[in-house]
């Protein structure tokens, strides 16, 4: 392809793009595809011979678009968004065109510098302390997920705390320290954090042992918990030398009580926090909930996901670090071929030595553009539409307590609620609503959860899966569910940039009527109900 094909492959391809776009409404929006689909349709081999790509980009529609579930549709209310716009595509266009590994500063300083720039122009949008800015002992680094973040920063906890434990030994004497401490290391998180800290443990090749988080906390990691898990390992002999702390769990995000695990952490310096606030961290962008950076001085690593909330394409996790010598100290390897004058003086960063892989794509340019583009009030304006959404949707289930329990306080957009099989209460859970969280920051302490009744919560649990699995079988729009001690709900969350009310209260019509038609197929209510 030459300069001219391209420029006319280019120009098919964004028109083609920008009609997904302005359609992606009306097309199925999750897939329903067999397994092996894709294999049926594509020959077994490449072909001997290049095709024109006008012949390649009709397989796009015909052959690809079958498989894609379309998370930026607005029936998208799933998992959590995952958001793309076109400044950020426009970013990802340039940084191929530049392709790069990127290892270190000299293989092209744009990359590095632009890097520590825009996520220092984050830092502070995000009003993080200025521990984390670049200036002073700490600094950011794009990584390609907060799973990814995780492990890296628990690699440099495991060596921080192993270094610490050997200081003053030597030679055999400090390996053999080494061996004996490693072996009694166990990384910490709630049992609400994401999955992503025991996957991190089980690669950095230490225990993982989960906090209980109660649902009158509204499953929030509490300092009260976090002291019986410490008093716990140090009574089985166990060393812990790390904890997750989240801002906005998976399941129903909740954020832990920071201010809590602060004050108990105080007797336990050497135990590395890590803030995981891979969705609900971009909302920090507004000042309304800036408190919750409060504490965040106090911990030693923070994370959030530009590619989940905030107008950014996958990938574009952005790590930050209180002291950066933490992860090079024990990241970093320099072997005669990397050396360069300017890395030897210390005039520059590397950032291979702040992560696992060895090189890096040129991410920074997708940031870039999207923080020109829409400018702080703009990410402000974004992130509050969703917010008012969600709290519309969480108004709609508060509007029909005879089919719905929200278990939990709403947060972040995301509500999540059970249906009611019939009018009386059930084993462990009430029939009232969760109230408005206000700010909805995920530390409400109150919630629609009492204490123990008659009845049966498995009643509840089941009707509520065949509702979330009759609507994702039809398709009209796509949730996610999850279980949340012993109790299994619907999660709903519209944070996309093609958000809009009209289909938030579609979405609210359709689980209404998928409910009522569940609810009168198993004698739970009756009359008559539309087909969907």
């Amino acid at each position: 392809m030459n300069s001219e094909e391209f420029r006319k492959a280019a120009h098919a391809s964004i028109d083609e793009i920008i009609d997904y776009y302005d359609t992606i409404q009306d097309r199925r929006v999750v897939s329903n595809v067999t397994p092996g689909y894709l294999r049926k349709l594509l020959p077994s081999v490449p072909p001997e011979e290049g095709e024109s790509w006008e012949d390649i980009q009709k397989d796009i529609e015909s052959k690809i678009m079958p498989g894609l579930t379309h998370w930026q549709s607005p029936n998208f209310m799933a998992f959590y968004p995952a958001s793309s716009t076109y400044p950020a595509m426009l970013g990802e266009l340039y940084s191929a065109a530049f392709t790069a590994p990127a290892f270190n500063w000299i293989c092209s300083p744009a990359v590095t510098e632009l890097e520590t720039i825009v996520l220092d122009w984050l830092a502070k949008l995000l009003h993080l302390p200025a521990c984390y800015l670049s200036e002073g002992e700490g600094g950011g680094v794009i990584q390609g997920s907060a799973s990814e973040a995780i492990v890296t920063v628990m690699v440099a906890a495991r060596e921080r705390y192993i270094d610490d434990a050997c200081r003053g030994l030597e030679g055999e004497q400090k390996e053999r320290k080494k061996a004996e401490v490693r072996g009694r290391l166990v990384a910490l998180g709630s049992e609400q954090s994401h999955s992503s800290t025991a996957k991190a443990a089980l690669i950095a090749g230490v225990r993982y042992k989960p906090i209980h988080c109660h649902l009158e906390d509204a499953l929030a990691m509490t300092g009260a918990g976090l002291q019986e898990m410490l008093n716990e390992c140090k009574k089985e002999g166990l060393e812990p030398f790390y904890l997750t702390a989240t801002l906005g769990t998976t399941a129903t995000c909740a954020t832990d009580r920071f201010d809590e695990i602060k004050e108990v952490l105080q007797a336990w310096p050497e135990v590395w926090v890590h803030v995981d606030a891979a969705y609900a961290g971009a909302a920090l962008v507004c000042e309304e909930y800036q408190h919750l950076t409060e504490h965040l001085e106090a911990f030693d690593s923070f994370n959030m996901n530009m590619h989940k909330w905030l107008l950014t394409n996958f990938d574009a996790s952005c790590l930050y670090i209180k002291r950066r010598r933490n992860l090079t100290d024990a990241l970093s390897i320099t072997p005669s071929y990397l050396r360069n004058d300017f890395s030897a003086a210390g005039l520059v960063t590397d950032y291979r030595d702040w992560q696992i892989p060895f090189g890096r794509r040129f991410r920074a340019l997708k940031i870039w553009f999207v923080l020109r583009t829409y400018g702080a009030n703009g990410l402000k304006a974004h992130i509050r539409n969703h917010v008012e959404l969600g709290k519309l949707f969480h108004s709609l289930v508060l509007s029909r307590p005879d089919l719905f329990s929200v278990p939990t306080p709403p947060a972040f957009a995301l509500t999540v609620l059970m249906v009611i099989p019939r009018p009386k209460t059930m084993n462990g859970v009430q029939h009232e609503m969760a109230s408005d969280a206000g700010v909805s920051d995920g530390l409400a302490k109150t919630n629609g959860v009492g204490g123990k009744h008659d009845g049966d919560v498995g009643e509840a649990n089941a009707v509520t899966k065949e509702v979330y699995e009759l609507i994702n079988v039809r398709g009209q729009i796509f949730l996610t569910s999850g279980v949340v001690n012993g109790v299994y709900a619907i999660r709903v969350v519209s944070a996309n940039p093609k958000a809009e009310e009209k289909f938030i209260r579609r979405a609210f019509d359709i689980i209404v009527q998928t409910a009522e038609e569940v609810l009168a197929k198993s004698g739970g209510a009756s009359g008559a109900v539309d087909d969907l």
